[in-house]
Parts: C-alpha cells; structure tokens; sequence
C-alpha cells in the first residue's frame, strides 16, 4: 500500500514493456512505435524493445483485458512488494529477529533505489524492480530448499529483465553443486539442463525474430546512435570505468543556502550517501559460512562488473539504480553483517538509509516530477 501511495499509480508514458506485451498478444515481437520519446531500436523497417522481455510476458494477462491501458507503474509496485517479502524472508532464514529484519527490509525498500523505481514505474524502472524480485526469491531459495533447478530459473528469469544479472548464475549453481550430497546431483543437474536449455533456446530464437541472428545486439546498436556513446564499438569499455566509480561513489547533493538546503543531481547520487548501510556487507562472520560468503561475495562482484564499464550511468534517477543489479546479493551480506554487530549500529545505518531515501522520495515527486514526465532516459 506505501508504494501505491507514493507512485499514485501514474501510468508511465515510458510503456515500452506494456507496448511489447501488446506485441506478443498479436503474434509478433516489433512494437507499435509512437514516437521518439519511446527507446525502441529501428530495425528492418520495425521498431523493437531492446530491453529484456520477461516484465512484457509478466504483463500479457494484464494487456489481455486492458491493452495499451494497462498500467505499467502498477506493475513495479507489485514487484517490489514482493521484492520486500522475499528480502524479509531472506532476512528470517538467515536467522535474524524480527527487530534487524524489519530494519535491514526497510533498508532494502527505501535504501536503495527500488521505491523509487517503483514509484515511477518507467520501462527501464520497471526492468529493475522485476529483476529485484525474481533475484531476491533466488536468494530466499538459496537459503531456504535450496532447489537447483528453481534457483537457476529465478536467475534467469531475472536476466531476462536485466541481462548483467545472469554472471550471478555461475556462482550460485558451482555452490548448491558443490553443496549436494553426491547421490543427488546427477538428477539436480539433469534438472538443471531442463531449465537452462529450453531458456537459451528461447533467448536465440527471440534474437533471431528481432536481429536476424542467435547474439542480442540491441545495445550495441543502441550505442552506435546515441548521442553520448559512439559510432562504433562495444557500451561496455574500461574506458568508461573512472567514470562510472565517480558516479558511484563520488556524486554528493548540492547545498544551496536555501530551502530545500540541499540538491540532489537527477542523474545519480552516491551510494554510501543513499545505502550506507551496505557498509554491514563488510563484517559477517565468515565461521562455518565461507562457501556461502564466497559465493554472494562473486555473485555481487561479477553482476556489479558490467555496471562500472557501461557508458552511462542510469540517466535520471534517485541514487544508483544500476546497483540494484547486484544488492540483492549484498544484502544477506549485510542481514549477516548486522547479527554481529552490536543492534544500535544496525539501527543506526538503516534507520540513516531509510531517512534519506524517503527525502529522495520527497524531493522527486516535489521538484523534478516533470523531468521524467518530458525528458527521461536510460539505459
């Protein structure tokens, strides 16, 4: 109910995933393209999506009764609810009490960028509150029946709304491998196979109806027009790497001398001013839960990889919505990090997180509203 509040279920005109639902329903993968405002990709004399199409299939029943008119914010805020269960579950399966869940789950919601992606509900919003979501159920499994062939499914489902998400598949499948007893892991990985097989299959043949090829090359493209990127070559460059860490790291509010005292960039705002919280990542306690650490540890660092090379850095955006790629698997690292130490300094970095995150909130809806309404980007 706070999240539908907040977006005031404004329907984003950034439809793109509402427009591709659409598309599905009537048997083809090009959009109906209205105009530029809309980052579709012309190609073959077609208009195509070139983000990750599973926030599209989560919305075809939704299109099926209401067509262009369904209502895309909604959508975001239903997964990031859910989002926030399945980080309160990770929470309680990890073994913290009801007073550190409750604190490291609001974290999670409002110290980062998920509420506010969830309040905007725009294509590239959108793609990342459902990739939070099926990431943060593949965390709960992971600690929960720890069922192979589910975690790998949620993973790749949340690749398939953003892309960067999948380097975490690796880590997560070589832990619960390594983890079975031996009788069991032949039939695990056979189960394995009948999700990773039929899910490429699928990722191939939707390149091959948008590109004409097995390889996604929709963000190549997309880079070789934009103005901020180049005629040729790769987005992703180390290049572009000193950039990316100044805007993860080094992007603070402005203060003006005036009401509202201080001014957040639309573009971006540093981590360890919006999350400070993460800093608990840094102090569980690694007896007897080194494979698992190691694992989230990889996990988070292979996903968060692609993010320091891109070149741009999310576009107009509370905090540093490209770090919701990887923060899912921050955050047992932090529910751990917070068990250890004493309850006040959890309450404290959280609680500092949350406050923050609410006047982003505040300062959004209040002063750059119309900045998304006419100007959005993203990548």
């Amino acid at each position: 109910m706070v999240l539908l509040d907040i977006s005031r279920l404004d329907s984003s005109v950034y439809n793109n995933y509402v427009r591709l639902a659409v598309a599905f329903l009537q048997g083809h993968v090009w959009i109906d393209w209205p105009g530029p405002y809309i980052d579709a990709i012309g190609y073959g004399g077609r208009h195509y999506v070139i983000e990750g199409p599973v926030p599209a299939i989560l919305m075809m029943p939704f299109a099926a009764f209401f067509g262009l008119w369904t209502n895309q914010t909604a959508i975001a805020c239903g997964t990031a609810a859910i989002a926030t269960a399945a980080a309160w579950l990770v929470a309680r399966r990890l073994g913290a009490g009801i007073a550190i869940s409750c604190a490291t789950t609001a974290f999670f919601l409002f110290g980062t960028s998920l509420a506010w992606c969830a309040m905007y509900g725009a294509v590239w919003y959108v793609a990342h509150t459902v990739a939070v979501m099926f990431a943060m159920l593949a965390v709960a499994e992971l600690l929960g029946k720890r069922r192979l062939w589910l975690v790998a499914l949620l993973i790749v489902l949340a690749a398939g709304s953003r892309f960067t998400m999948v380097l975490a598949l690796a880590p997560l499948v070589a832990y619960l491998i390594a983890t079975l007893p031996r009788a069991r892991r032949a039939p695990a990985v056979a189960a394995l196979a009948g999700v990773l097989v039929p899910a490429l299959a699928l990722y191939v043949a939707y390149n091959d109806a948008r590109w004409g090829g097995p390889a996604d090359i929709g963000y190549a493209l997309w880079y070789h027009s934009d103005p901020l990127g180049a005629a040729t070559g790769s987005p992703f460059q180390l290049y572009y790497f000193t950039y990316e860490v100044q805007t993860f790291f080094a992007t603070f509010p402005t203060y003006v001398g005036h009401a509202p005292w201080l001014v957040p960039a639309y573009g971006a705002v540093s981590i360890e001013v919006t999350s400070i919280a993460l800093v608990l990542a840094l102090f569980p306690s690694w007896r007897g839960r080194v494979p698992l650490l190691g694992t989230l540890w990889a996990a988070t660092l292979l996903v968060a990889g692609p993010s320091f090379l891109y070149y741009v850095n999310g576009g107009a955006q509370w905090g540093m919505r490209h770090a919701l790629d990887f923060e899912p698997f921050l955050l047992p690292l932090v529910v751990m990090g917070a068990q250890r130490l004493p309850p006040w300094v959890t309450y404290a970095l959280c609680g500092i997180s949350v406050l923050v995150g609410i006047w982003g909130l505040w300062y959004w809806r209040t002063f750059y509203d119309s900045y998304l309404v006419h100007k959005a980007y993203g990548m």
